[in-house]
C-alpha cells in the first residue's frame, strides 16, 4: 500500500511516500519561516502564493526521493482541514488534479487526525492495535488537546484548551521578551541557561472543576490567555528591560508554567482512562525540556511513553499517508475529497 500524501495546512509546502501505513519512504517539507518572520506570524496570503509556488516541485521531489512513479502509488491522500482556507486550497487543489489526471483514488484526511498518529511514523513504535487505547497530548501552535485513542477509527476528545494553544503562548512570550520568530525555539533555546521561578506565572484553570461549552470537563482543560498577559504584565512593571541573565530566568518560568499546566493534565488524564500508553504529537513535541518531563511522569505512572519523531513534529506530510494507509489496510473506509473543511473537528 504506497500513499502520496499531501499537506498544505498553514504555512509548509509538504509531500511524502509511505508505504504500508509506517514505512515513510520519504517526506519533503517546503518551509516558509523566512517568508513570515518579518510579520512575526503566518500571514496567509503570503502562504497561500507560495505554496502554488512550490508544490508541484515538493510533490516530485517525494516521488524522486522514494524512487517510485505514478504507477505504483494506491492512493492519494491531502490535508482537508483544520487549517487556513487558502492553504488548504492549493494542496487540494493540486491532489484534484493529480487524481483526475492519473485515476488514482483521492481521499481526505483530518490534518488533526495526522498528528495523533505521528507516533507510529517509526520502525521502533508498537503498531496501533498494540498501543491502543493511550491517551494523547496533542500541542501546536493552533491546538492544544487530549485525546483518548482507542482504534484507529476512533478518537475521542477529552480536553482542550479555552482560549490559546500553547505553540502560540510561546510565540506571543517570545515576541513579548523581544528573542524572534518562531517563539517556541527562541524561547526553548533562552531558557536553557534560566532558572525557573515555579511562583512567577500562573498555570491556568489550577483546580478548576465542572464541565465548560461542550461537556468537556474543566480539570482536563487548558487556558493560556492568562499566562501571556501575566508574561505582558511582568515586563510593563520591570524598571529596565531584562539583562540577559534575567531574560534566561525568566524565559524559563514562562515556559515551566506552560509545561506544567500540560503535564498535570495530562499525567491525571492518564490515570484517570487507565491506559497503558501516553503520548505527545505536534510541533511543540520537538521541546527537549517537554520531551524530557513527559518522561518522568511515564516513569513515575509506570506506563510506556510514544513521542511522535523530530522530523514529524511539525506539519508534515508523512503523517498524512501514514494515516491514509494504515486505515485502509485496517479496513476503515476512507471519506473523499468533496470540499474542504478549515474549521473541521478531530476526527471529522
Amino acid at each position: 500500500m504506497i500513499v502520496l500524501g499531501i499537506e498544505s495546512s498553514c504555512d509548509e509546502t509538504a509531500a511524502a511516500i509511505v508505504e504500508d501505513g509506517q514505512q515513510v519512504r520519504s517526506s519533503v517539507v517546503y518551509s516558509q519561516i523566512a517568508a513570515h518572520r518579518p510579520y512575526g506570524g503566518v500571514v496567509p496570503e503570503i502562504a497561500s502564493r507560495a505554496h502554488v509556488d512550490v508544490i508541484a516541485h515538493t510533490i516530485q521531489s517525494a516521488l524522486d526521493e522514494a524512487q517510485v512513479h505514478w504507477s505504483d502509488i494506491d492512493q492519494i491522500a491531502v490535508t482537508r482541514g483544520p487549517g487556513l482556507a487558502s492553504s488548504l486550497l492549493v494542496g487540494a487543489t493540486a491532489a484534484q488534479a493529480l487524481a483526475a489526471r492519473t485515476g488514482i483514488p483521492l481521499y481526505a484526511i483530518n490534518h488533526l487526525d495526522g498528528h495523533v498518529y505521528s507516533v507510529f511514523l517509526s520502525p521502533e513504535a508498537p503498531t496501533p492495535d498494540q498501543a491502543c487505547p493511550l491517551v494523547v497530548l496533542l500541542v501546536t501552535g493552533g491546538h492544544t488537546m487530549l485525546v483518548r485513542v482507542d482504534s484507529l477509527s476512533h478518537f475521542h476528545l477529552l480536553g482542550q484548551t479555552l482560549d490559546d494553544a500553547v505553540g502560540e503562548a510561546l510565540d506571543k512570550g517570545a515576541t513579548l521578551l523581544g528573542l524572534g520568530y518562531p517563539g517556541g525555539p527562541e524561547i526553548e533555546k533562552a531558557a536553557a541557561t534560566g532558572r525557573p521561578d515555579p511562583q512567577l506565572f500562573p498555570r491556568g484553570l489550577q483546580g478548576s472543576r465542572g464541565t465548560v461549552s461542550g461537556g468537556l470537563p474543566r480539570d482536563r482543560c487548558f487556558s493560556f490567555s492568562g499566562l501571556k498577559t501575566a508574561l505582558l504584565y511582568w515586563l510593563r512593571d520591570q524598571p529596565n528591560l531584562p539583562a540577559e541573565a534575567d531574560l534566561a530566568d525568566v524565559a524559563a518560568s514562562y515556559q515551566e508554567a506552560a509545561f506544567a499546566a500540560l503535564l498535570d493534565r495530562l499525567e491525571r488524564t492518564v490515570k484517570d482512562e487507565g491506559v497503558m500508553y501516553m503520548a505527545c504529537v505536534g510541533g511543540v513535541a520537538k521541546n527537549r525540556r517537554l520531551r524530557a518531563q513527559l518522561e518522568t511522569v511515564a516513569d513515575r505512572l509506570g506506563v510506556q511513553l510514544l513521542v511522535a519523531p523530530m522530523p514529524y513534529c511539525t506539519d508534515n506530510a508523512a503523517m498524512i499517508a501514514g494515516i491514509a494507509g494504515a486505515r485502509t489496510l485496517a479496513g476503515i473506509p476512507l471519506q473523499g475529497l468533496e470540499d474542504i473543511q478549515p474549521s473541521a473537528p478531530l476526527g471529522a
